[in-house]
């Protein structure tokens, strides 16, 4: 028993953490382009950490529960409801056998995450469910969901009436409701002529339509070398602003590739990977320039309140390992 897809939506698929330890072998990382948000829904259903959760893009699915289950849904406002009523975020939710969970217009952000008790029930492929959409492994086979699939539950609800009748603080899932994203150098940034690091750190630039899970490309300003150089293909991460030979600025994702042949003008602090997860095609954004120092306190500081929260669940909410 588990969820049956009767719509499935702009683009829906598995995820999780990632396939850490296969990029030397150029398997890319892939997982939840908004890990934080991927992280708490696990959280609020008594999951363990890496259980793998449905990332729904913009226009959401309809899913059919075929089992009762305890699920929650965070990330994006995507006008969540179930059998036509709408329903909270960021909270433990109880979905009875046969109730229908729709996603409608996008409020606010981009992409929302649906995790439920137990996780799901797929084989894991090189020690992940999260789909690689390119190659056609992970997930459910490999692909985007569509009308019709079944993806089949680990474990049923837990039987724990009115333990969850509560949800998170906004500070745990709150952010800074502007266009700036915080950035360190790269290591070519210095490359660059003075004007053009001048710009990236001060102008605005447009998500264009080229935007997915693989990267933004970004419109604006041009940006210029100092002197055209050849670039032997070098690691990037996600995050990693790369400009291309025409000077555009594409921002690397969640499905990146494992190595680039472009400069790498700056890195995004892991801190703001989530937010940047969530704009859309047309959105304005700016980059903040801060130290690695200040970005790696920001990482840690996020880091040590998700190990709060989940040390306060276990002890008030029983399912909680």
């Amino acid at each position: 028993m588990g969820i049956k897809v009767l719509k499935a939506g702009l683009l829906t698929t598995v995820q999780d953490a990632g396939r850490y330890g296969y990029r030397k072998d150029g398997i890319i990382l892939a997982g939840a382009m908004d890990a934080h948000a991927w992280k708490l829904g696990n959280m609020l259903v008594g999951n363990t950490a890496g259980e793998a959760g449905i990332e729904c893009t913009l226009m959401g699915p309809f899913l059919l529960f075929e089992q009762d289950q305890l699920i929650a849904i965070t990330g994006a406002d995507l006008s969540a409801e179930v059998d036509g009523v709408p329903v909270p975020m960021w909270r433990p939710i109880h979905i009875q056998k046969g109730a229908i969970l729709s996603f409608g217009q996008a409020r606010s952000g981009c992409r929302t995450y649906l995790a439920v008790h137990g996780g799901f029930d797929l084989p894991p492929v090189l020690g992940s469910n999260s789909t690689y959409l390119r190659a056609g492994f992970g997930g459910l086979e490999g692909r985007a969901l569509k009308t019709g699939d079944l993806i089949p539950f680990k474990s049923a609800a837990p039987d724990l009436p009115g333990a969850f009748n509560w949800s998170l603080s906004p500070k745990m899932y709150q952010r800074r409701q502007d266009e700036l994203i915080r950035v360190i150098r790269g290591p070519e940034f210095e490359d660059f002529h003075e004007k053009s690091m001048a710009a990236i750190l001060t102008e605005k630039f447009k998500i264009s339509k080229e935007a997915d899970r693989m990267g933004y490309r970004l419109e604006g300003t041009a940006l210029k070398l100092l002197k055209k150089k050849e670039m032997l293909s070098s690691a990037v991460a996600f995050g990693t602003v790369q400009v291309t030979a025409e000077g555009n600025p594409i921002v690397l994702m969640a499905d990146h590739q494992t190595t680039g042949g472009y400069p790498r003008i700056l890195q995004v602090a892991s801190v703001d990977l989530g937010k940047l997860a969530q704009f859309q095609s047309g959105d304005l954004l700016s980059f903040e320039l801060i130290t690695l120092a200040q970005a790696q306190v920001l990482a840690v500081s996020e880091e040590q309140e998700l190990r709060q929260l989940h040390q306060t669940l276990t002890f008030k909410y029983p399912i909680n390992g």
